[in-house]
């Protein structure tokens, strides 16, 4: 396992949890590429501003939501992650996984999830 991914993806987790835009923009800073892609089964954003833009939605949802790695594996600049997705006062409401890629400099350039969807 690599010590650096799991460093840089436990900075982008804590991003989902953070309670100001800046603050995310910073925790971006030290771990996202600026053109990075994210996507899950609901939705699929391209650099920091549609990423700030979706993680304010799912706060607005789920007030102080955010994810705690369970797992995590890394090689060959990608990783997988297994997380439980939590609220504010910390009930674990889901569960999935995510896999990263990363740049030649460390930092994430795609993070894609996998969970079970809301129903609609």
């Amino acid at each position: 396992m690599n010590t650096e991914y799991q460093k840089t993806w436990e900075l982008y987790a804590a991003s989902w949890k953070a309670a100001s835009e800046a603050e995310r923009r910073g925790l971006f800073d030290k771990s996202l590429d600026s053109a990075c892609v994210y996507s899950d089964p609901m939705t699929k954003t391209t650099g920091w501003d549609a990423l700030l833009q979706y993680m304010a939605e799912f706060h607005k949802q789920i007030p102080g939501g955010h994810f705690v790695t369970t797992r995590f594996f890394a090689h060959n600049n990608k990783s997988a992650a297994c997380w439980n997705m939590v609220t504010g006062d910390g009930t674990v409401i889901g569960d999935g996984v995510s896999f990263g890629e990363y740049s030649d400099t460390g930092r994430l350039t795609a993070m894609t999830g996998f969970f079970e969807p809301p129903p609609s």
